[in-house]
This record gives structure tokens, sequence and C-alpha cells, in this order.
């Protein structure tokens, strides 16, 4: 059934500006006349009292009507719905003893109400957004995010995007403070390979000719650092045409930073600066810097991944050696093939029922995608060690041998994987991730200490057999180590790049480099990851041609706005630290986009569409297209 209008109840708005906000009010605003505005969070009739809890960004404050102060205000507040907008003028009282309520800023006033104006009516919203049930949301996202308006009412949401507009605050200061300059760079530049796929944009004064929104400014930052800017930052947007994830966002934001005769450690020391401040200023919470370091290579070793956990153990041990001559043929043939037998080292497991081992077995197999697992338990009782091997399979000493190694005793459990480098690593790197979490050694989002850590000395490539070619393991521009210069022709899976990255929380939240600044070395990257110098040209002549003109070196960073946010915010998801973020399916449900366009807009950009068969436009689109189907 539709609902009835309740347009007679919206009158002019004869109140003036508000007095407070909803936040303001308090014991010693007693007998204070006041104007409040917002909107009606909940109503409860007492039988002669109407309470109204009247919300805004800042707070709820009490508002209460009675026949005796204006009876036409009472009628019309008994009439009122959630997300009604209203204005009232009253006068600020105390609350009874009773009454007061201790989760409420102002709970310890109420406002007598004299006069209302209702300046809006609402229809029955599609969920609940009442400030009282943060956590009633069992509603859909899709659903959310189609009436992101409503979703934006949450006093959870709203918190995240004023800790974000801190966060812009704090940086802007920190970056002012020393002596950076923020310049904004295109959003409609050229199409470079950056590692992921570009959203293009056609050019109509260039038919067949294609704008590609910036998956970063670099090329950019590092021309302004070629025309003498010497120290640049930027707040900036950039696009990536990935697939989604909780954590991953088409458009998304980053603290772009770069500065001319940077070193690694003046990168660090000034990143850590503004890690410093942020946390200073949006936590309250002193960090001790300077922040550990780890090389990629021990990081992969010890957690499996260039962005470990530091929050809990479970590190990765190499038992290769304790298995030799096991006769156990799996293992030796691994080992024999270069491969490696990791353990992880689970303490105080208790004794652990087959039935939970059957189900971690097959989390390794179907979600880790590893071949088997092998499990040794040490029984609290200290009884014998059991393995889920047959005796005859390998006999138990190798197992205690292994056990010996990495510390594993009474009531412990060891979780041995086995495999080529560097998938085993990746994998026992996930089986440490999931057991964190299932045995809450993990903190939640937003709880537990902080923990920073550099990751250094990656590989400036990596194979890529599917390419069949090298790859950056960051970008082409990032320069190798001067002291690998002599390998990058022959030998350029031993050269370290001057790259490094920052993680926190198990989270990459920034990456940088120091660049390559001359021209010979540039072509000679270009060269190794398969770019001829003729594309080169094409593509990156206009640095080239920058470098041949007093190129000074240069590096920096670019930090992930949104993520940092996130983790401050204690949030799951980028999508609740952004206004109007896209979904899984990189859709917006509240506008609907991406959307058709009329073929008169394609025909100006000189585009028809070859739709798959199995995608159709809207009736009303196709009768006026000459789509090619």
């Amino acid at each position: 059934m539709a609902e009835q209008p309740r347009a007679d109840l919206i009158s002019p708005d004869t109140h003036g500006p508000r007095s407070h906000t909803c936040g303001d009010l308090r014991a010693d605003h007693e007998d204070a006349e006041v104007t409040l505005k917002g909107w009606v969070d909940t109503r409860r009739d007492h039988g002669g009292l109407i309470f109204i809890d009247l919300r805004d960004r800042y707070g709820l404050t009490q508002v209460v009507f009675s026949p005796q102060d204006n009876e036409a205000a009472y009628e019309a507040a008994g009439r009122l719905r959630r997300e009604d907008v209203i204005s009232v003028r009253g006068t600020v009282r105390p609350r009874g003893d009773e009454m007061v309520n201790p989760d409420l800023s102002t709970g310890q006033i109420e406002v007598k109400v004299q006069e209302l104006n209702v300046l809006n009516t609402a229809e029955t919203p599609p969920f609940l957004v009442s400030a009282h049930e943060e956590r009633q949301m069992d509603t859909s996202e899709d659903v959310r995010l189609k009436h992101r308006y409503l979703d934006l009412r949450r006093p959870a949401l709203q918190d995240n995007l004023v800790l974000r507009h801190d966060l812009y605050q704090t940086t802007r200061h920190y970056f002012d403070e020393k002596d950076f300059v923020e310049v904004e760079t295109p959003v409609l530049m050229k199409s470079t390979p950056e590692g992921a796929r570009d959203f293009l944009v056609p050019s109509r004064l260039q038919p067949g000719r294609f704008y590609a929104l910036p998956q970063s400014p670099q090329t950019y930052k590092q021309l302004l650092m070629v025309g003498g800017m010497d120290r640049y930052f930027q707040i900036v947007k950039c696009f990536r045409d990935e697939d989604l994830r909780a954590d991953r966002q088409p458009e998304f934001t980053q603290i772009d930073v770069e500065m001319t005769f940077a070193t690694e450690e003046q990168v660090y020391d000034l990143t850590e600066g503004l890690m410093a401040d942020l946390w200073a200023d949006l936590e309250g919470t002193d960090l001790e810097t300077p922040f550990p370091r780890m090389s990629y290579d021990d990081a992969l070793r010890t957690y499996g991944t260039d962005k470990p956990d530091l929050r809990f153990g479970l590190e990765l041990n190499d038992v290769s050696d304790a298995f030799a001559d096991s006769g156990f043929r799996v293992f030796e043939s691994i080992v024999d093939d270069g491969g490696h037998i990791l353990a992880i080292r689970v303490p105080d497991a208790g004794d652990t029922g087959r039935a939970a081992m059957d189900r971690l077995e097959e989390h390794v197999t179907e979600e880790i995608g590893a071949a088997g697992l092998i499990y040794f338990q040490f029984p609290s009782d200290g009884s014998d060690m059991e393995q889920n091997l047959s005796t005859d399979a390998m006999p138990k000493e190798y197992g205690r041998a292994a056990a010996d190694q990495i510390g594993a005793g009474t009531g412990d459990l060891m979780l041995v994987l086995a495999g080529q480098a560097p998938t085993v690593y990746h994998q026992a790197g996930q089986l440490r991730l999931h057991l964190g979490e299932k045995l809450n050694l993990r903190p939640d989002p937003g709880e537990g200490p902080d923990r920073f850590v550099w990751i250094t000395d990656f590989p400036l490539v990596e194979y890529d057999d599917e390419a069949g070619r090298y790859v950056s393991m960051h970008h082409p521009f990032t320069a190798p180590k001067p002291e690998h210069l002599d390998r990058l022709e022959d030998n350029p899976e031993d050269v370290e790049a001057r790259a490094y990255d920052l993680v926190l929380n198990g989270n990459e939240i920034g990456g940088g480099s120091i660049r390559i600044h001359n021209r010979e070395t540039q072509e000679q990257m270009f060269d190794l990851l398969g770019i001829d110098r003729d594309e080169a040209q094409e593509r990156f002549g206009f640095l080239l041609d920058a470098f041949r003109h007093g190129a000074p070196p240069h590096g920096g960073i670019a930090l992930g706005l949104d993520r940092l946010v996130m983790l401050l915010a204690g949030a799951n998801s980028l999508r609740d630290v952004i206004a109007f973020p896209k979904n899984q399916s990189g859709q917006e449900p509240m506008v609907k986009s991406p959307d058709w366009v009329d073929p008169e807009q394609l025909e100006a950009l000189h585009l028809q569409l070859d739709l798959p068969p199995d995608v159709e436009p809207p009736a009303q689109v196709a009768r006026r297209s000459r789509l090619a189907t």
C-alpha cells in the first residue's frame, strides 16, 4: 500500500538559523533559548508527552513536546516519522537524575519545545539509519549503496569521512612545513603500461585517439623533478581497471610525494614523520620511530608474504634438512628439485581432534591450493607424537627432528607444507594468516597495537611465465642498486631495486623507490622488459627526452590514503571510508554508473559498439541506435 502523503505537515522555516547543533548542549546551557534543526531519529509517545531524538552530524538531542506548551506543535509531533526534517525552538532544561543518558554527550539535558517547523517529510526508509542502532546493519550492501545518501546519515560513516578530512589537513600541514609544494597533474593523460589496465577516454577532437585516466602521476612527478620543483606532493585521484575486492576500488586516492636528490633514508624519515603526525593528531598515539626494516627475502621466508602482519607469531621455518633421507618420496623429490619443506609451530594447540584437522587440510587444499597438509601433534599429556602419515611412509624420528629444530614440543602442533619457491612460501603465508584468524591471534580492525615495517631490497624484475618475459616488481622507472648495474643484462634476477614498501598490520599502505634519472639506464630497463627502442620512444619519448637535459636524481613514495583511513577507522572495507564508492562489480548502484550513452554521443566520438552476444542495450537505447551486435 502506498504511503499516505503528509505534505500538509510541511511549514515555512520561521526560526532563522540554528543556534546550536544537536551535539552542543550541556548542563550549563540550562534555561537557554535555542533553535535546533535536524532529522527525526526516534519518536516516543508517552501519552501527554512526545519525546523525539533530533539528529544531525554532531550528535543527538532529546526534544520534548507537550500540549501545554504548544498544542499545535504537539499534534504535529504526533505525526512525525523517522527521517522527517524539522526545526524546533525551545528552552534547555536538565533531565531528572533517573533520566540522564550517560551514553550521550547531550544526555544531561533536553529541550522543551515551544515552536515546531516541519521542513520536509520522509517516506519510510528502506533500512534503519538510527544513531541508536548503529550495529543493526543486516541490510545488503547493494541496497545501502543504492541509497547511499541515507547510509551516509549513520554516525559511523560520517565519522569516517570526518576522519578522512582530518587526515587531509594533517597531511597538507606536514608537507607545507617541510617546504613541499602541492602541484596538480593532468587527469587526462597518455596511456602508458604500468601493470594494470587503463580507463580510456575517447577524444572527440582527435578521432580514433584516446586519453587515459592516470594509474598514478608517476611520469608527471618525475618531470616536475626535472623541472626543478625540488619537493612535490599531491593528494591525487588515481584509476585502475582491476577486479575489485574489499580493499580495492577502480578510483582511489593516494598521497603522492617526490623530491630531488633523495636517498632511501630521507624517504624513510619523511614518511615516518608523517605517520607519527597522523597517529598523534588522529589517534592520540605516539608512534615509536624509526620503523623496523626487513628485506623482501626475509619477509617471504619468514612470513610467506611481502606484507607481513607482525602482530602475531607463527613464523615459517625451513625444515628441509630435517627430512633429508627420510624415505618419504614426496619430500625427497621436492627437495631434489630445489624445493622447500616449511613448518609452522602452533604453540599450546592442545589435543586437536581429527575432524578439526580434516577441516584445516581441506582449507589448505581447496582454498590455498597446496597439494596437501602434513601435521605432527604433540599431545598435552606427553604421550607419543601423532602424525597423519603411516610410519612406513616416514619414520617418526624425522618429524621429531623437525620439531626439535623449531622448538615444538608437548601440547604443540606442527604443520608442514612442501613445494617449490616462491609458491610454497605464499601458501604457508596464507595458512599462517588463516591460523591467526582462527586462533584469534590477529586483532580486529582498529584494535591492538599498530605494527609498521619497511620492506626493502626487492628484486628489480621477475619472470612472467605466461607473458614469456621479465616484468617490473614495482614499475619500469625504479632504479636498480648501483652495485648491481653490471648484472642487468646477463643476470637480471639477481638485481635488487632501490625500492621500498611500507606495511602496517599486514596491509601495504605505501610504496616507492629511487627513480632512474638517466636515459641510458632507462633504455636498458625498457630493453629488459621487452619494450624495444621504437616503442619506448613512442610511449615514453617525453621522459627519455627530458633525461637529456640535466635530470637530477630523485625519488619518492605514494601512500594509499583510502587504506590509511580504513585502518585508522578500524573499518573492514574501503567502501566504508569513501563517500560514494563502487561495489564489487565496479558499479555505483545509486546513480547507475557505468551506464549506456545516447547514440549521438558515440557518433560524436566516432565510436561504434561491438557488443558480446549476451549483452543487449535497453530498448530505448537500441531503438535510437545503430549499434553493431
